[in-house]
């Protein structure tokens, strides 16, 4: 039977309608996103200690930037991230034990500051997640006097976050920031932890992703939440323009399916920061496959690594903490070629 000129059209419709929720631009020229550009190599990939600053500061683009703690401070050198809008700036995460982010964050604020004609501007501290590593900065940053820089601090826990970022429901709902001009969406991802929480900034098409995706061993605390999350977020980000997904480290080696032992400091040919939609929706089908059996399975670019006893590999500790031992030693030998 030959079908009707209405739902002809209705068929018609929803063919461009789910075109277009996927054609994130109708021309291959940037669309409307803020440009910018990460490094080749970071300093991590250098064999000397002393060669390598506290916090190496890469500007993404005028008021986007990226920066990564030294392997000489711990080993886990973790990523923070700083936006700049025209009210106030935000931070995200403040690093691991030994980092001294605060004289980095000063620097870095002072020149957008004196760049944009500026003498102060409000910052915003919060978190991807709760973990040690990613808040140890939390208390040299709240106890900072800087005029240049009144401090408004969330505390890593659901409810100040849910309330802060105006989250109508815990772990189902998003929330947003307006920093005057950039708004950033704010999507609950628990599983690798409680609370965390991926950023998307409209501006960029960046998408945080803090410890739930990156290039290493993401770690699984809660196996449902963190499927359930990843499904989330795959919803949140379909048709939308996702520039690069940014995740808070990189232990993955550039070499398909390898990565760097635990306690890796020097990461020569590691593998690049950023990942795409794609890699977001090669977790959901791994997760998938497990059928909800939880187990380690590497892939190309990360590997899904459940947490408890019933995952641990024998003498996995032990050998993590010599090969831990034998890297700091080369590391801060100045022989060393």
């Amino acid at each position: 039977m030959k079908p009707s000129r209405s739902a002809a059209s209705l068929v018609l419709a929803l063919s461009l309608a789910s075109c277009c929720l996927r054609a994130q631009f109708p021309q291959p020229d940037g669309g409307t996103l803020e440009r910018g550009s990460l490094p080749e190599h970071w300093l991590s990939e250098g064999p000397k200690c002393m060669e390598i600053p506290e916090w190496q500061v890469h500007e993404y683009n005028p008021n986007f930037f990226i920066l990564r703690q030294s392997p000489c401070t711990d080993y886990e050198k973790p990523f923070v991230f700083l936006f700049f809008g025209k009210d106030r700036a935000m931070l995200v995460d403040t690093g691991s034990r030994n980092g001294n982010l605060a004289p980095a964050i000063q620097t870095t604020v002072k020149n957008w500051l004196t760049r944009n004609n500026r003498t102060s501007v409000p910052l915003i501290v919060t978190h991807t997640h709760a973990h040690g590593d990613h808040i140890f900065g939390d208390k040299a940053l709240q106890t900072l006097n800087d005029p240049a820089l009144p401090i408004t601090f969330v505390a890593p826990e659901i409810e100040a976050t849910r309330k802060f970022f105006s989250i109508d429901a815990w772990p189902s709902g998003t929330g947003h920031i307006d920093l005057g001009g950039r708004v950033l969406d704010i999507v609950p991802i628990p599983g690798h932890n409680n609370v965390s929480i991926a950023f998307y900034d409209r501006n960029t098409g960046i998408l945080l992703s803090g410890d739930s995706l990156y290039p290493g061993r993401l770690y699984v605390q809660d196996f449902p939440a963190f499927q359930a999350s990843t499904e989330r977020l795959i919803k949140f980000t379909e048709g939308k323009p996702i520039a690069h997904i940014l995740g808070n480290h990189i232990e993955q080696t550039s070499t398909p399916f390898l990565d760097y032992p635990v306690g890796t400091i020097y990461q020569p040919n590691e593998h690049e920061l950023a990942l795409s939609r794609g890699s977001l929706l090669e977790l959901e089908d791994t997760l998938l496959s497990m059928h909800g059996t939880p187990k380690r399975l590497a892939l190309r670019d990360f590997s899904v690594w459940p947490q408890g006893q019933a995952f641990a590999v024998p003498n996995e500790r032990a050998k993590s903490a010599q090969h831990m031992k034998e890297q700091k030693e080369k590391m801060w030998d100045h022989t060393t070629p």
